[in-house]
C-alpha cells in the first residue's frame, strides 16, 4: 500500500494551497481517509476525516471553515483544501487511511496506512 503525498509548499498568510493524496495498493472505496500534522516540538493532530463514501466530514475546530477534505473514488485521491491559511497552519501533513475516522481521530497508533508526509509552511 502507497500514500502519496504532494501539494505542501511555502505560501503567505491568507494564501491557499491543496494537498492530494493518491492511494495505491488498496481498495480505495473500503477506506475513511484523514489528514493529520505534526508542527516542530508538537504532537501530531487529527485535522480532518472523510468517511468512505464521502457522505460525512469531520474536522479540527482549528480549521474549520478554512479547509475542505475530499475524495474522488475513481481517482483513488484524497485532497485537501487549505483556505486563509495562518502561520499556525505550518507542519508537516500526513494523509492515512484507515476503515474508521474515529481511529485516525482518537488512535492514531491504530491507523492502518500512512503517507509520507509533505510540508506546509505559512509565512506571516
Amino acid at each position: 500500500v502507497q500514500l502519496q503525498a504532494s501539494g505542501g509548499g511555502l505560501v503567505q498568510a491568507g494564501g491557499s494551497l491543496k494537498l492530494s493524496c493518491a492511494a495505491s495498493g488498496l481498495t480505495f472505496s473500503d477506506y475513511a481517509f484523514g489528514w493529520l500534522r505534526q508542527a516542530p516540538g508538537k504532537e501530531r493532530e487529527f485535522v480532518a476525516g472523510i468517511t468512505y463514501r464521502g457522505a460525512v466530514t469531520y474536522y479540527t475546530d482549528s480549521v474549520k471553515g478554512r479547509f475542505t477534505i475530499s475524495r474522488d473514488n475513481a481517482k483513488n485521491t484524497v485532497y485537501l483544501q487549505m483556505n486563509s491559511l495562518k502561520p499556525e497552519d505550518t507542519a508537516v501533513y500526513y494523509c492515512a487511511a484507515d476503515p474508521l475516522v474515529v481511529t485516525m481521530r482518537n488512535s492514531q497508533n491504530a491507523v492502518d496506512y500512512w503517507g509520507q508526509g509533505t510540508q506546509v509552511t505559512v509565512s506571516s
